[in-house]
């Protein structure tokens, strides 16, 4: 879960409010500066950002950087 406390951090440090919801082991994009994420990423029901370790040793991973900064351009109006 450190990598993506450390990811919120560097967005709020730039003017940009991620809200995130979790269906065990996704983790979504909910909203990004309080506009709704609308789009499908890697899933039918929303936009996953990563998931979360399933095992102890393991870390959060992203799924694909390029792609959510697209997002995140697109609704944080970058």
């Amino acid at each position: 879960m450190e990598k993506l406390d450390i990811f919120v951090n560097r967005l709020k440090r730039i003017g940009i409010q991620i809200d995130f919801w979790v269906n065990f082991p996704w983790v979504y994009l909910k909203s990004i500066n309080g506009k709704s994420v609308k789009e499908n990423f890697q899933s039918e029901y929303g936009f996953v950002i990563g998931y979360l370790p399933i095992k102890q040793n393991q870390d959060f991973r992203f799924t694909d950087l390029k792609e959510i900064f697209k997002i995140i351009r697109k609704y944080g109006e970058y």
